[in-house]
């Protein structure tokens, strides 16, 4: 797992119970426990799962689709 996330092959962490996705530098992803981790490859991917952006890293994609929402 380390190698293919020093290779930027996985670039999204998300918190699989909450559905939310974000960068592995998030503060705030940071702080989960690992047994409710999931990983992405891309954007996309965490996306097609019904994964939503983090509100904390990610603020643009946030707002853009707590827009949608509407």
């Amino acid at each position: 797992m380390r190698a293919k996330i020093k290779a930027k092959q996985i670039i999204f962490g998300g918190h699989k119970n909450l559905k939310i996705y974000g960068h592995l530098n998030c503060k705030s992803g940071k702080r989960m426990k690992q047994e409710n981790r999931v990983f992405f490859s891309n954007e996309k991917e965490a996306l097609k799962n019904n994964f939503r952006p983090c509100g904390h890293c990610m603020k643009a994609d946030y707002k853009k689709w707590k827009n949608d929402l509407v």
